[in-house]
């Protein structure tokens, strides 16, 4: 059964930094993507980060050049470090891993950024 486990979220001023984790309880080769999403009330979930199977990294245009998404195979676990963070990115991030047209849910973790 595939579990996505996140962590790292917080309460950070704008201009900060924080990183996300998402463990995946199976190797996440397995997936053919592996991303991170956020979520605000009242709006639909967006696209942050993603990363394919190949290593072929994609970007939302309001986060280019700020968050980085990697993975470590070895801890099955993929991350999103977010740097320069803004108050607009306050949101529920979540962790999501799709294989073919499955997709996979973490719990989310919140993130507020705020002075």
């Amino acid at each position: 059964q595939v579990q996505l486990v996140e962590s790292g979220g917080g309460l950070v001023q704008p201009g900060g930094s924080l990183s996300l984790s998402c463990a995946s309880s199976v190797n996440i080769f397995e997936f053919n993507t592996m991303g991170w999403y956020r979520q605000t009330p009242g709006k639909q979930r967006e696209l942050v980060a993603d990363i394919n199977v190949g290593g072929t990294r994609n970007y939302a245009d309001s986060v280019k050049g700020r968050f980085t998404i990697s993975r470590d195979s070895a801890k099955n676990t993929v991350y999103l470090q977010m740097n320069s963070l803004k108050p607009e990115d306050t949101a529920v991030y979540y962790c999501s891993a799709r294989i073919m047209s499955r997709a996979y849910w973490g719990q989310g973790t919140q993130v507020t950024v705020s002075s």
